[in-house]
């Protein structure tokens, strides 16, 4: 009875101990992203819906194309593969969707979460995207 009462406790520590990967799956939509010290608004008025599956599949649109690409957490940090996305133009959401594609593509980046709020930063923390949980 202790030996299970103890394997129980064990289990149940490290499952609450278990990373950032619970947190990010799901449905997320963009909030920011660019610069960190002065990121740029999520264009208003543009569906954007990225989401973290649990068997690794990340993808969404931020405005105009669909995109995918596998992703692995480590600690605080996810490392996104290359990402595969169809090829409309679409002017008024080109360069929002260019930006943040640009900031997942074949990265690895620091995972900040609070709650709905997530937070991907570059290696070398100049960079962002942020989002909040739909």
């Amino acid at each position: 009875m202790k030996k299970t009462f103890l394997l129980l406790l064990t289990l149940l520590i490290l499952s609450a101990c278990s990373g950032n990967t619970a947190s990010l799956e799901g449905e997320w939509t963009l909030v920011s992203y660019g610069d960190a010290s002065s990121p740029t608004p999520a264009l208003p008025n543009v569906e954007t819906s990225i989401n973290f599956g649990a068997d690794g599949q990340f993808g969404g649109t931020v405005g105009c194309n669909s995109f995918g690409a596998e992703y692995t957490v480590s600690g605080d940090t996810i490392t996104i593969g290359s990402i595969v996305s169809t090829m409309m133009f679409c002017e008024d959401v080109n360069e929002q969707e260019s930006a943040v594609l640009g900031s997942f593509s074949d990265k690895t980046l620091t995972i900040q979460s609070d709650g709905d709020t997530l937070t991907l930063s570059s290696a070398d923390g100049t960079s962002v995207v942020a989002l909040a949980r739909k």
